[in-house]
């Protein structure tokens, strides 16, 4: 333990990608959203070891980010821009699940859908391409199965990333300006309670001195891997902060993880040149990484 730089191979896995983020393992297969791309993408490995990309849907008026899926299968999809969470039906058409435009105080961002069919969506209560909108606490949506949603959690500092344990019975939340990670009991209803600090990213070594965390996993140790966009890093943290991995990315931008592949010891990161809008539309230098971990994943993404 105690490891501050990654000695293992790193592989890029996917690229010519706009934004990739919300990266999920479903049903065999490693999905993101392309958020400037406007599109779901689905990729599989072929015989070679390749990935084989799919758009499994396309977004046209607005940026997807986070995913996830209903018992029945059905895919849902979180609309940054128009502050919607969408739900691809069966026959290809895109479905309005949930307009949270009314409550929403920013942009919408990172999902996760339990096994029950809820869906928990951050919204930031800031738009980080309009820094002029203000910033306004953020907090956590509920939306049930039949599309009402409700608050389960207030004033949070830019929620981001959502993660499921293995039971269901705890929702690690990265708060990304508050430079923290919480932890909240989910009840039976889908309400959560008992929030507590689950850690505190510590800032990066000849860094700004703070650390936003990004899109996070869960392992079957207890631990979470969380992508640092500012930091530049992937870093992997056990309960009440101790840093144990770290995956650097000098230059890029790393801006979520997940745990998947067979045995679901492959990380998969997505990394961007940049986050500012206007420089990463010149052209898609996005991609996905890989790399070999020693602890599967476990829990939802």
């Amino acid at each position: 333990m105690g490891t501050t730089s990654w000695k293992g191979a790193i592989r890029t896995v996917v690229d010519g990608l706009w934004f990739p983020e919300g990266p999920r393992w479903h049903d065999g297969a490693l999905w993101c959203s392309d958020i400037h791309g406007h599109r779901v993408l689905r990729m599989e490995a072929s015989g070679g070891g390749d990935m084989v990309t799919e758009t499994v849907v396309e977004v046209p008026d607005d940026e997807p980010s986070g995913l996830g899926w209903l018992p029945d299968g059905r895919l849902l999809v979180v609309g940054m821009k128009r502050r919607l969470v969408y739900r691809l039906e069966a026959d290809g058409s895109l479905r309005v699940h949930a307009d949270l435009s009314t409550v929403a105080r920013g942009v919408l961002n990172d999902m996760i859908v339990s096994a029950e069919g809820r869906a928990y969506v951050g919204d930031m209560g800031l738009d980080p391409n309009d820094p002029g909108a203000g910033v306004r606490p953020g907090q956590l949506l509920c939306i049930e199965p039949n599309g009402s949603f409700s608050t389960v959690a207030d004033d949070l500092g830019a929620p981001n990333g959502p993660a499921l344990t293995d039971d269901g019975g705890t929702l690690v939340l990265a708060e990304s300006s508050a430079f923290h990670l919480s932890a909240f009991t989910v009840g039976s209803d889908g309400t959560l309670s008992a929030r507590s600090i689950f850690a505190t990213v510590p800032p990066s070594p000849g860094g700004p001195g703070y650390a936003p965390p990004d899109g996070i996993c869960l392992d079957a140790a207890g631990a979470v891997w969380v992508a640092d966009p500012i930091g530049a890093r992937v870093v992997r943290l056990l309960p009440g902060g101790e840093l144990t991995h770290s995956v650097g990315f000098p230059g890029e931008v790393p801006v979520a993880c997940v745990l998947g592949g067979p045995d679901r010891r492959t990380l998969y990161i997505c990394v961007a040149t940049e986050y500012r809008r206007e420089a990463v539309l010149r052209q898609p230098l996005g991609r996905i990484d890989a790399v070999a971990v020693e602890v599967a994943g476990s829990g939802r993404p």
